[in-house]
């Protein structure tokens, strides 16, 4: 399987064939806040509290930009909540970044949605849970905001690129197939599905329409891997031990920087401090880190990242044949 038939931009071949200490910095999170206007039952939530300084983040994206980046994503928390957002998004469009990524819960204004497409954002990631206001409320924690994420999902849809993000629980699970079609008749780009961590269980089987999942990669990928009896998160023996995935990608959060997003929600230790080592003390992690004796890597790694570890083992021996013919 070529890692582009699974959907997600930051994972290619090329990408996978190239990867290194060297290589340009694929994708960078940071991880603006740990306030959010939701109260979501299945959030994990941040370590580290309030917002990080701007100027931190401001620097943490120029190390990257030193480093080639080529994808960011502001993520928290809930990222609209921070003051600096839309400056940090032009900061970002200015230097070069090919995609600028939010994830959000799609509840603020879509004046101010609006905003952060015109400094540059071209990819909202939006977390729907329910497709009645119901149950949303009740998987958001919060009362009457899903009339208000509907209508944003829609209105940004005709903008930008604009996928949904669905995780289920077992609050929501009985219903996952409906939210699914609902959430196609929005006109969304792409539709992610993802068990909860705390729920963790594998999807017995998923009903979709194939014709509706040759439109959505991202969402057919992981219903493939579903009615498989592969579940989304876990390492197995037969995969790849090492995170070949710190060496271009980076996730931040306050003054630190971490192997990935699950890895930081739960409670494991950075990699470094922000500074201009961070890619040499990444690729030493990796070099050194069995993933498959870490705990938090072996229960918690998602599929697409063992995917990806995967194929750039496939790719290595002929990197290596290579390298020995020259």
């Amino acid at each position: 399987m070529r890692l582009e038939e699974i959907g997600f931009y930051t994972f290619t071949d090329e990408r996978a064939r190239q990867t290194s200490g060297t290589s340009p910095l694929w994708r960078g999170e940071i991880l603006l806040t740990s306030r959010c206007n939701f109260n979501c039952t299945y959030c994990q939530g941040l370590n580290a509290a309030g917002d990080i300084p701007e100027e931190i983040a401001k620097y943490c994206i120029e190390q990257w930009l030193a480093d080639g980046l080529k994808n960011i994503r502001f993520s928290g928390g809930e990222p609209t909540l921070y003051p600096a957002l839309n400056h940090l998004v032009r900061i970002s469009r200015e230097g070069g970044v090919e995609r600028i990524g939010i994830s959000t819960n799609g509840s603020r204004s879509l004046s101010l949605y609006e905003k952060l497409v015109n400094g540059g954002a071209d990819d909202f990631a939006i977390s729907l849970d329910a497709s009645e206001p119901v149950l949303a409320d009740k998987m958001a924690g919060v009362p009457n905001q899903w009339e208000r994420v509907i209508e944003n999902i829609q209105e940004l849809a005709k903008m930008t690129h604009v996928s949904v993000s669905i995780v289920l629980t077992e609050a929501n699970l009985a219903r996952a197939e409906e939210l699914i079609r609902y959430v196609h008749g929005l006109n969304v780009a792409d539709i992610r599905i993802a068990t909860s961590s705390q729920f963790n269980q594998m999807i017995d089987h998923l009903d979709i329409d194939a014709e509706l999942l040759e439109k959505y990669p991202i969402l057919k990928y992981r219903v493939n891997n579903f009615n498989l009896g592969r579940n989304m998160r876990g390492i197995q023996a037969d995969d790849c031990h090492r995170c070949h995935l710190v060496k271009d990608d980076s996730v931040v959060v306050g003054n630190w920087h971490y192997p990935c997003g699950p890895y930081v929600r739960e409670g494991g230790k950075p990699i470094g401090a922000l500074g201009p080592d961070m890619r040499q003390e990444r690729l030493e992690w990796s070099m050194s880190h069995d993933t498959f004796k870490d705990e938090i890597c072996r229960r918690n790694c998602a599929d697409m990242y063992i995917d990806f570890n995967n194929r750039v083992e496939h790719f290595l021996p002929h990197s290596l044949e290579q390298t020995n013919d020259e």
